[in-house]
């Protein structure tokens, strides 16, 4: 098996602030088994979980992502712009976030997310910590050269790659990655790409997938997980 069936989006969904510890710790409360987050290198090339170049959507900080190192990053309120519950959570490195992950059991989709023109780089920092802590986990990135820099630093593990639309030319990127599984978008996905993944024995995976029907409709073409910012839809026994 390469994904559980529902992933939780960016460490818990809607339920916590995005690309935390608290999410990850939320997601194993309500039973998932596996989670997926974004990881970016910080100025002094450690990776650390956010989703965007720049700081100022998710944090108490402004300005680029790259700019900063990675110390000063963890120091950041990743919690309170999602409620002020969550004041005071702290931006996680990825070296965290992993070993939290396999004292929680939790299977890790570590989405490489490079910086504009940080590609090669960060495929190989975010391979190598990965490499360096096991667990249960697989690489996806939407960019071709991250995933194949991490194929070199790391060949043990799986990766996928990311698309939003399924390209006509989706088999030579699987190929060219060395990836097993192509993640794509619920809403461009056609029965006929599906059922084309599917035969030549990829595993494929969708996403964002945030009701029971949709999530029915896609494991009916054979999609093999969904990534759910409502992983709370779900029974444990389900996931």
């Amino acid at each position: 098996m390469i994904h559980p069936r529902i992933i939780a989006h960016r460490c818990g969904g809607a339920l916590a602030p995005e690309n935390t510890l608290a999410g990850l710790r939320i997601a194993a409360r309500l039973g998932c088994r596996g989670v997926e987050f974004d990881a970016m290198l910080g100025a002094d090339g450690v990776p650390v979980l956010i989703h965007d170049e720049t700081l100022d959507r998710t944090t108490s900080g402004r300005g680029s992502v790259a700019a900063i190192d990675s110390t000063r990053l963890m120091l950041l309120d990743a919690g309170g712009r999602h409620h002020r519950a969550f004041s005071g959570e702290p931006v996680p490195s990825l070296d965290q976030a992993l070993r939290l992950c396999a004292s929680l059991g939790l299977w890790a989709n570590v989405e490489i997310k490079p910086a504009a023109g940080q590609e090669a780089e960060t495929g190989r920092a975010v391979a190598r910590v990965a490499a360096a802590i096991g667990g249960k986990l697989l690489l996806s990135s939407f960019s071709a050269q991250a995933l194949q820099v991490s194929a070199v630093e790391a060949p043990p593990l799986p990766r996928a790659m990311l698309v939003e639309a399924v390209p006509a030319d989706w088999r030579f990127l699987l190929e060219q990655t060395g990836s097993l599984a192509l993640h794509c978008a619920a809403n461009a996905l056609t029965e006929e790409q599906a059922l084309a993944v599917r035969n030549a024995g990829f595993a494929l995976a969708c996403y964002t997938v945030n009701s029971r029907d949709e999530a029915a409709r896609l494991f009916a073409r054979g999609v093999s997980a969904v990534f759910s910012d409502r992983p709370d839809l779900w029974q444990a026994a389900e996931m």
